[in-house]
């Protein structure tokens, strides 16, 4: 096989001759580019046989789930994909029109190990992506990503004898019976379902109402133009339009999902966003009461009530803090067979008897109607009023290309880890402790924290802030302390949002 190009002139010949593969768009845990400019379909079929190659080279049987979401050129870039996993042996097992958690459950129902969903996820129209994985319920993360770049990107695809090509029709019922087995609401609850016209809006509103909620559905017609904004539930033109629409409509709550179902985001009764994070923080308190001693991981942009909630150390719960990516927190929740992982963007990961380990919104949505009909009488506020307080900045992400957000987020670590070997302080509290694990998190003496890491899906840096003090601390700590360490890097452009 001929290496892939990583730029092509435009409108020659080579565009539909050569593979144009970027190289970075293999990601920490999935891959992800510009269609045209970034890679071409000739680079999808490279990047099929180069997966196909990888999963003969680590013994894995060649039988492979492929899905795509709701996108003009989706299903272009699956047919281009399948080609090249079909040249290298595969036998490939196409459920069609799906979310990235339908394609995961494939894997289990259809006795395939393998799996390639294409999505971009909430990315802008125009992107494209494939989430991979070779061992339920786990996805690739950055050692299978790095060993399937090498192998694209040199040219070292292997063609082999045996590819072949099943369709199944009608998996999307069997998804939905799957996801809504079990679980029958007691009680009346208004819901708002969000899809911001992605993939999900084809699958959540049928499975919520299936579960005994009154659907409200909000921008479910599939739609790849995105014309509202895009299905991004930890954004705030998503989270704004369900908060406008609980309050005209007197729901329960509104649930949001992102472009390929795998996230969750929630609104609720009063109209206020909670996010993920600290509604996992009300499912682990409630699940670590059914499940005494349950182990539940969260990401490093979690909140860091989890160490000090009274109730989880009364119901003998263990909470670990760990690399943001749902390959790494799926990864992570199977090591130590914890019940449950969160991550603050809207992943949730259940093990048994909830789930199966994967993220899949809604799977999420469904842990939270469950929460609700077990305290009757509640609402969702009240819930969250029972926490203690903390002050959590929404995720912004200045600007970064790819080539040099990692050397930064490098530099800034260095500087967090010598004001703590100095005994530094910010904004007069001294810093205890900075966790590198992905990025740096840096405590404060008062529990306070504040966050940067690098984006493993854009070109971004990530940035979180939470002050047990006050919202204007909370903002005084991303104005005062982190914007200003990160504005004397020429590599840092302009913020997507600010507090």
């Amino acid at each position: 096989m001929l290496k892939p190009r990583p730029g092509l002139a435009p409108d020659t010949a080579d565009t539909d001759t050569r593979a144009l593969v970027k190289p970075t768009g293999f990601r920490e845990y999935d891959a992800r580019w510009i269609l045209g400019s970034e890679i071409n379909l000739p680079g999808l079929r490279a990047l099929g046989l180069g997966l196909a190659t990888y999963i003969h080279e680590i013994g894995v049987r060649p039988r492979i789930v492929v899905g795509h979401d709701f996108r003009s050129y989706s299903q272009s870039v699956k047919q281009a994909l399948t080609l090249g996993l079909m040249q290298g042996g595969m036998e490939v097992v196409d459920i069609g029109l799906a979310l990235s958690p339908m394609a995961y459950f494939a894997q289990f129902a259809l006795d395939a190990p393998c799996v390639a969903m294409v999505t971009a996820s909430h990315n802008e129209n125009g992107w494209t992506g494939v989430k991979m994985g070779a061992e339920p319920p786990l996805t690739f993360g950055p050692e299978e990503m790095s060993r399937l770049k090498a192998i694209v990107l040199n040219g070292d695809g292997v063609a082999r004898p045996g590819g072949r090509l099943e369709h199944i029709e009608g998996f999307r019922a069997r998804y939905l019976d799957e996801v809504t087995a079990g679980l029958t609401l007691s009680r009346a609850l208004k819901v708002v379902v969000a899809c911001g016209n992605g993939t999900a809006g084809a699958f959540a509103p049928e499975a919520l109402r299936r579960m005994g909620a009154e659907v409200i559905e909000m921008d479910c017609d599939l739609d790849w133009a995105f014309p509202r904004y895009n299905p991004n539930p930890e954004d705030r033109a998503m989270l704004g339009e369900m908060s406008r629409r609980v309050k005209e409509t007197g729901a329960d709550l509104a649930v949001g999902f992102d472009g390929d179902g795998d996230r969750c985001g929630v609104v609720d009764d009063t109209g206020e966003a909670i996010f993920a994070d600290k509604i996992g923080l009300m499912l682990a308190r409630d699940l670590s009461a059914l499940h005494p001693g349950a182990t539940f991981v969260v990401d490093v942009k979690s909140t860091g009530l989890y160490r000090t909630d009274p109730v989880l150390a009364a119901n003998g719960a263990i909470t670990v803090y760990w690399k943001t990516g749902h390959s790494h927190i799926k990864r992570r929740l199977t090591e130590m067979k914890a019940l449950a992982g969160f991550e603050k963007s809207g992943h949730f990961f259940f093990n048994a008897p909830i789930g199966r380990g994967y993220d899949d919104g809604i799977v999420a949505a469904g842990a939270v109607l469950s929460l609700l009909d077990r305290h009757p009488g509640k609402r969702l506020s009240d819930l969250k009023a029972a926490l203690p307080a903390a002050f959590t900045s929404l995720t912004m992400s200045p600007h970064c290309v790819d080539e040099a957000k990692y050397a930064v987020v490098k530099a800034v670590t260095q500087d967090y880890l010598a004001l703590l070997a100095a005994g530094g302080d910010i904004l007069g509290r001294k810093v205890v402790e900075v966790l590198t694990i992905n990025g740096a998190r840096v405590h404060l003496e008062d529990g306070s924290w504040v966050l940067v890491r690098a984006s493993s899906n854009k070109p971004e840096l990530v940035v979180v802030v939470e002050s047990l003090r006050s919202q204007d601390d909370m903002r005084d700590l991303f104005h005062r302390e982190v914007k200003p360490r990160l504005a004397v890097h020429d590599a840092v452009g302009a913020w997507n949002q600010e507090i």
